[in-house]
């Protein structure tokens, strides 16, 4: 009986030692409660024995993670709380991707919030050749409040709702099945294993995030008070441009690198947004929101991509004349060593506008050779160059307009 009293003891020193250093009892019971999870939760042995994983977690691979999502945290925590739902599902992103927008999963799970490709498109998000919205910070948030709230419909426990969220709703339904009861005791039972290993310890791993990433003990023991004043303030603004706008003009219009403008919009595949739609999204520091108004100039773009799935009896010649580009520009900018294309494969033409098209007849040229060149018709050539027959001598200078 002494060793058992004795047991216990030593066992609630621990928990309140934890709960002094890592945030008071108040704090945490105010999260669980938010879950809809009873404050004896705090005493559950798994959860209390996780304080002996905090040297694990109190890495600088921890601390990485807090300064990766700093640019994240803030969208996310004001899209959380004006969406009603538990703030503490913040955490839930960090568990799932690390704020790691390019996270990429075994199962094929993508983005911030580890989204799988049914259920991203069942909740809205775009998988396509140009896009993969699961990677955007925005659109994923959206989708993943949508989704939570739908969890939480159906099994009327916010708790039971990140579960399912974590290991899918039709094995949380058949574990409570199972088990006779939606009690998160009784569900997170390491003998029966009613859910995955990885289930059961969710709702701990969240706490634990929760905790760590909130306890300024944590941030100045570690030598990280800068982190303390990041988190507050928007770091990035969403703006609209034409189909087929590169990244490259936007940056070079608000005065940023390349790679800095492609940090912000991982849900682009490539440089450009979407041709085919008239406008689309892309995000931009926060503080460069006049510049892009007053410098970014649309009607200046360069030209357009295309992103084509190479099918049976493509070529690069017959995809040239598709698209009115040189085949050569094509081989070169996919930087491919032949001429010959797998089937599936995808490739990126360039339909892009030069600066200066220029061309000096030469001997026996033609008007129809010249168009079939350039892939530009006679008409167009003759209207951009104000001739009204089709008459030319070698060393003539003729404008080849641009033609999409």
């Amino acid at each position: 009986m002494f060793r058992i009293l004795f047991f216990i003891l030593l066992m609630y020193q621990g928990l309140f030692a934890f709960l002094s250093t890592q945030g008071n009892y108040q704090d945490q019971a105010r999260v669980l409660k938010s879950l809809d999870i009873e404050p004896t939760f705090l005493l559950d042995p798994v959860y209390v024995s996780m304080k002996e994983d905090l040297n694990t977690y109190k890495t600088r691979h921890f601390l990485k993670t807090l300064e990766n999502g700093h640019r994240f945290v803030p969208v996310l925590r004001s899209m959380i709380k004006e969406a009603g739902i538990p703030d503490a599902f913040l955490y839930l992103a960090m568990v799932e991707s690390n704020f790691a927008p390019t996270a990429y999963s075994r199962a094929k799970a993508v983005g911030l919030w580890q989204f799988m490709p049914y259920t991203a498109k069942k909740f809205g998000l775009s998988i396509d050749l140009y896009v993969d919205e699961r990677r955007d910070p925005i659109k994923s948030t959206e989708a993943a409040i949508t989704y939570l709230k739908y969890l939480h419909e159906r099994f009327g426990k916010w708790y039971l709702a990140a579960i399912a969220y974590n290991c899918g709703e039709g094995r949380v339904g058949e574990a409570i099945k199972r088990a006779g009861t939606d009690d998160l005791a009784t569900l997170l039972n390491i003998k029966k294993k009613y859910l995955p290993r990885e289930s059961r310890l969710y709702i701990r791993k969240i706490m634990m995030m929760q905790n760590l990433s909130t306890s300024t003990d944590f941030i100045v023991e570690n030598d990280a008070g800068y982190l303390m004043n990041r988190g507050s303030t928007n770091t990035f603004s969403k703006v609209a441009v034409k189909g087929g706008t590169t990244l490259d003009e936007v940056a070079q219009s608000i005065g940023i690198s390349l790679n800095e403008m492609k940090s912000y919009n991982h849900h682009l595949r490539y440089g450009f947004v979407p041709p085919v739609s008239d406008s689309y999204h892309i995000y931009i520091p926060y503080d460069k929101q006049t510049d892009f108004k007053q410098k970014f100039d649309a009607t200046k773009s360069n030209g357009r991509f295309y992103v084509h799935s190479i099918k049976s009896g493509d070529s690069l010649y017959s995809l040239g004349r598709k698209y009115g580009v040189s085949y050569k520009l094509i081989k070169d900018f996919n930087k491919l060593k032949s001429n010959i294309l797998s089937i599936n494969h995808t490739i990126v033409i360039p339909v892009v506008k030069p600066r200066n098209r220029n061309y000096t007849i030469k001997q026996g040229d033609t008007l129809g050779k010249i168009s079939r060149e350039f892939d530009v018709a006679i008409n167009t050539i003759l209207e951009a160059n104000n001739k009204k027959n089709s008459t030319i001598i070698p060393g003539e200078r003729l404008v080849i307009p641009y033609v999409y």
